[in-house]
């Protein structure tokens, strides 16, 4: 999104939240017309900034209809994709409704159906699954708690249909459902060979217009409440159902879906052990639509803004593995840094390990890796070179997969399950 209509929204909604309608639809006017904002305060509405110096001097681009997969290869695909002048066509909403939206403070909600990667075109969300094994279950399920009500599809291993060996809870992105993310993912497969069982809660239209999990809200990013609440309350329940311990209990997510992840891995630390954030944020990066697009784009998130972690969970650090195409243009690869970074000082003892490396399907990978005194790792980040926003190594049949890159699912349940040896 161009960085002065970006700006234009943020003082129209300032003025319609002080009853100054007509200024709103000034700065509307004069950002649809391509005019600078007259009469910007630069200390009152901060500027969207330039990425970090490694990816260049050219601003990294927020598109708001970008499509998860871009590929690294065609310049010119991804120059088409990425048209952000104030004359595109879709940057325009009718002024009236532009303004009847900053007015009715509905801004928020309808804005997140434009987050890159987080409100996401091109998906019909249809998936064609693969046979289930002898003996395997999918079945469709519903939790209810406070907060509300979440369907989830629970798959339950042949291998172990009765004990199995844990439990991977997997959040998928936005434009996405439990089926589609599972066929992408190729989850099961790997959750067969494992003897594990996997969860795929899944968010509503109702509550996201783009199904997206709402990792950027201050309601849905504390203990006990909220979403976080919902997909804690499914653990718990498929926990006691199975016989399944704390250490035997994982999570994982795509992009608004890694987000969530990287929520309850902070939140809920006496539930999960391990947590796998693929092209997400770290906890805390946003607290509302706006600081969510800089925090996508590269900037350091929100000073002192952290997710709250409970006392009893404080003792039981997470470990973490972490995701990322090197060619992501919708949710910035300092991202991923700023997850290790955040991560790491809870292996005070570890050291790090670093090694390349290319995935089956071709792609190469840069892979940094904390392990602890007993040579276990503890924290691990992938960064795939030329991966663009998508599941590493996934299959064609679900939804914003990258075949060619290194196998995201099989590398993170391995990473999960060494903490258990």
């Amino acid at each position: 999104m161009n960085e002065d209509f970006v700006a234009a929204v943020r003082r129209a909604t300032l003025s319609t939240r002080a009853s100054n309608v007509a200024e709103a639809t000034r700065v509307i006017q004069d950002a649809l017309a391509g005019h600078a904002i007259s009469g910007r305060q630069d200390g009152t509405i901060p500027e969207i900034v330039a990425p970090p110096a490694r990816f260049g001097p050219t601003p990294f681009p927020v598109d708001p209809d970008a499509d998860l997969v871009e590929p690294a290869d065609d310049s010119a695909k991804v120059s088409a994709r990425l048209d952000l002048s104030p004359t595109s066509n879709r940057l325009r909403k009718p002024l009236g409704e532009t303004v009847r939206i900053l007015r009715e403070g509905r801004f928020a909600t309808n804005a997140l159906a434009s987050l890159p990667g987080m409100g996401l075109t091109g998906s019909t969300g249809l998936a064609t699954l693969p046979a289930l094994p002898e003996g395997a279950q999918f079945q469709t399920r519903s939790f209810t708690c406070m907060a509300g009500t979440r369907s989830y599809r629970l798959y339950i291993p042949a291998s172990a249909p009765n004990r199995p060996r844990g439990l991977v809870v997997m959040l998928h992105g936005c434009k996405q459902n439990p089926d589609d993310f599972a066929a992408g993912t190729g989850m099961n497969a790997v959750a067969e060979a494992n003897s594990l069982l996997v969860a795929y809660p899944g968010q509503t239209g109702a509550d996201n217009a783009s199904s997206c999990w709402n990792w950027f809200r201050p309601g849905d990013q504390g203990r006990d409440s909220g979403e976080p609440s919902i997909i804690a309350g499914i653990t718990r329940e498929i926990m006691s159902e199975f016989g399944i311990e704390r250490r035997q209990v994982f999570v994982a997510g795509l992009s608004a879906g890694g987000a969530m992840a990287a929520v309850m891995g902070e939140t809920y630390p006496d539930i999960y052990a391990g947590v796998g954030i693929h092209s997400g944020l770290a906890c805390g990066s946003a607290n509302d639509v706006m600081s969510a697009f800089a925090a996508m784009r590269g900037d350091a998130g929100l000073p002192g803004h952290t997710c709250s972690r409970t006392a009893n969970g404080a003792s039981n650090p997470i470990r973490t593995v972490v995701f990322h195409g090197a060619g992501d243009r919708t949710v910035h690869p300092s991202n991923a840094d700023r997850i290790v970074a955040a991560a790491a000082p809870h292996w005070a003892d570890s050291t790090v390990r670093k090694e390349s490396g290319r995935g089956a399907g071709g792609r190469t990978y840069t892979r940094t890796v904390l392990v602890d005194p007993a040579e276990l790792p503890v924290v691990e980040h992938w960064l795939v070179d030329g991966a663009g926003h998508a599941w590493s190594g996934g299959q064609a049949a679900g939804s914003y997969t990258d075949p060619k890159g290194p196998d995201a699912s099989s590398e993170m349940v391995r990473f999960f399950l060494s903490g258990q040896t």
